[in-house]
């Protein structure tokens, strides 16, 4: 029995003939039904041709004692001959296409099958010509499933990372071109600016107060220069005062070792924050060991602005200046 045809022997077959074996069955079927229809195109020409009376047309109607109709010559005219013949042509044609599509799709299945066909054990051992002197052996640079799964995830990121640095571009170019503006200076207007115009320009930063066409640099540019020109004493003394600060810095407590201590400190600074603010927003005064003053509470109330205490203070200053004039004027009278 013949092996079945196979993807790998009609690929092998189509490599080597430079074509599809179907596709020279096809032209073999293509040329025989070619050679069919000029053959019946051959066979109603000479029909038509023909006188219908040496076709038997005139036998017909003398059997059938049907007298024909006669031409301007005389001789007998059938006008059914030719609707008889254009129907015989027709069914020889079918007929031959029939005949030619059965037989020939018997030749298409042989010449698959044992002409154009290589068994399926025999096609992998079958080197072309143009295979020979060709090694397939893989390289060790050869990529693989994984290495091409991370070039893909390397791909995406890098297109990611390039859309993102796009509309940073975009973005930074559009606050460039805003600064620029700012900074360049606007026309001069003698008109009063209205108090809606919320436009704002930075062009004094870079104006020079010297006349048109004296040399002497910017600001900002005499500004950016002494700063460069400090940096290298700042670096310098940075590195002088380093060891100092080693040598002042306050020791590292252990968490655990001093926690009393550390309690303590705490209690008195919340203390005294708690003091400080009731003598500012609470008017309480408190004595040097820290208790109230003349044992009470001084509770909250209107806070005195600094006109009242003045003007209190006037008026005691006040009584005091009557009552030491009128005990000058007590000793004159007993002198």
């Amino acid at each position: 029995m013949a092996d079945p045809i196979s993807q790998a022997s009609t690929s092998l077959l189509t490599e080597h003939l430079r074509y599809h074996p179907l596709s020279l069955i096809d032209d073999i079927i293509n040329s025989v039904n070619s050679l069919v229809y000029r053959a019946v195109s051959a066979v109603e020409a000479g029909l038509l041709s023909t006188p219908p009376a040496h076709l038997g047309f005139a036998k017909k109607a003398a059997v059938e004692k049907v007298k024909p109709p006669k031409d301007e010559n005389g001789k007998p005219m059938f006008p059914e001959a030719k609707l008889e013949i254009e129907n015989g042509v027709h069914q020889l044609e079918t007929l031959l296409e029939a005949t030619v599509d059965k037989d020939f799709d018997k030749l298409e299945l042989y010449v698959l099958r044992n002409v154009l066909h290589i068994p399926s054990d025999l096609a992998p051992w079958v080197r072309l010509k143009h295979y020979e002197n060709l090694d397939f052996t893989p390289s060790d640079d050869t990529p693989t499933p994984s290495t091409i799964q991370t070039l893909h995830s390397t791909l995406r990121e890098t297109e990611k990372l390039q859309s993102a640095l796009t509309h940073e571009s975009a973005r930074n170019k559009a606050l460039l071109s805003h600064l620029r503006a700012l900074l360049s200076p606007q026309p001069t207007s003698t008109s009063t600016p209205s108090p809606d115009d919320t436009s704002l320009s930075l062009s004094f930063l870079s104006a020079s107060p010297l006349p048109a066409g004296a040399s002497a640099p910017t600001p900002l540019t005499t500004a950016a220069t002494f700063l460069t020109s400090q940096l290298p004493a700042l670096r310098s003394l940075l590195t002088t005062l380093r060891p100092k600060i080693s040598s002042v810095a306050l020791p590292v407590v252990v968490s655990g070792v001093d926690e009393a201590g550390d309690r303590e400190a705490r209690n008195l600074y919340v203390e005294t924050q708690t003091r400080r603010h009731l003598v500012r927003a609470r008017g309480v005064e408190f004595t040097n060991e820290g208790e109230v003053r003349d044992g009470g509470w001084v509770g909250g109330g209107r806070g005195v602005e600094g006109v009242e205490v003045k003007a209190l203070e006037e008026i005691v200053s006040g009584f005091e200046g009557a009552k030491r004039g009128r005990g000058g004027r007590d000793a004159m009278e007993e002198e």
